[in-house]
């Protein structure tokens, strides 16, 4: 899984593996990270998540291998 800006700051990595019971759905795979590192817990409602380069909603698939990354907002000028 990657993650960026604010979610990679409470990872404390750009890049983590998380063991996932497969399949399951993104909105699973967001739920066990929040588990796993519960500073993301505030974050959760606003982070949005990619699978294999692709936006996907909390009731699509994410299958063992995929590229998941989380997607905190972003604001840009």
């Amino acid at each position: 899984m990657l993650a960026f800006a604010g979610a990679r700051d409470v990872l404390g990595a750009g890049e983590i593996s998380l063991p996932l019971p497969a399949p399951c759905t993104a909105g699973d795979l967001l739920s066990l990270v929040c588990i796993t590192y519960p500073a993301l817990l505030p974050f959760r409602a606003s982070l949005r998540i990619a699978v294999n380069g692709s936006y996907v909603t909390s009731n699509d698939l994410v299958h063992a291998g995929d590229e998941v990354a989380l997607i905190p907002p972003v604001a840009g000028g």
